[in-house]
């Protein structure tokens, strides 16, 4: 299934038909509740016994936003006089909801490598069919990438009559801003390679420049050494953003 959806996409309105069976599943489950007997009735009613403390849980979460609890215990050996005995300081806390909670997980990875979710691409979305010229237009067998692809500085074409996928000039990349997590500093160096194309062996034989892609990158700039003392050349880097809506390549 997973290989179908990465060369064909979904359907167009898969969005909406989600939602819909997601807002059925209310009626599906009260149906259930009413008509269902014996063991099958009691699994069902557990089931939703379940899910009921959960949501209870986190409406409780998302109401309240300040909490406030008693202090830290102290400690019994010191003593303390009989009017300070029941006091105690409240401290207010901050309750978050899991999805904001999440949400923030999701913004600090970020720039954590290697990226956690990465978006499938089907092949209608990363070729288009080239159908113009003499011989092509009947067969159409051509295929033109739309998305930021890298090649070598000693690459050349093959002959029009031979070639089969066609990479843009316009969206040809030699650099990317690459960020160093934890010395926090962002470079431009040059691409040397593309390693790995999450997506597909042929994206990555393509030089395919998308999210979660790994690229090998010209670090001799910044003069890192290793253990033994030799100069460092390459590095692999990951890309974090969507190159294609950005204009560059971020790493």
């Amino acid at each position: 299934m997973d290989r179908w959806r990465k060369l064909h996409g979904r359907r167009l309105d898969h969005e909406e038909r989600k939602r819909k069976r997601l807002a059925r599943e209310g009626h599906k489950a009260s149906q259930d509740a009413q008509n269902l007997r014996g063991l099958r009735a009691k699994l069902h009613a557990e089931k939703r016994r379940k899910e009921k403390i959960q949501m209870k849980k986190q409406i409780k979460a998302h109401e309240e936003r300040n909490v406030k609890s008693s202090g830290e215990e102290q400690d019994n050996k010191t003593p303390l006089p009989t009017f300070l005995l029941d006091r105690s300081n409240p401290t207010t806390a901050k309750a978050l909801s899991s999805a904001i909670k999440n949400k923030r997980a999701e913004k600090a990875a970020q720039f954590s490598v290697p990226l956690p979710k990465v978006k499938g691409i089907s092949e209608e979305e990363m070729f288009k069919v080239v159908n113009t010229g003499k011989k092509t237009h009947k067969k159409s067998w051509k295929r033109m990438v739309t998305k930021p692809t890298f090649v070598g500085n000693d690459f050349t074409r093959r002959p029009v009559k031979y070639e089969r996928f066609i990479r843009p000039m316009g969206l040809r990349y030699k650099k990317a801003n690459v960020t160093h997590p934890e010395l926090g500093v962002t470079v431009q160096l040059p691409i040397i390679s593309v390693k790995k194309n999450p997506q597909n062996p042929l994206y990555t034989q393509l030089g395919v420049l998308t999210k979660g892609t790994v690229i090998e990158v010209n670090v001799s700039e910044l003069g890192l050494v290793t253990a033994g003392g030799k100069v460092v050349w390459g590095r692999y880097a990951q890309i974090t953003n969507n190159c294609e809506n950005d204009g560059c390549v971020n790493a």
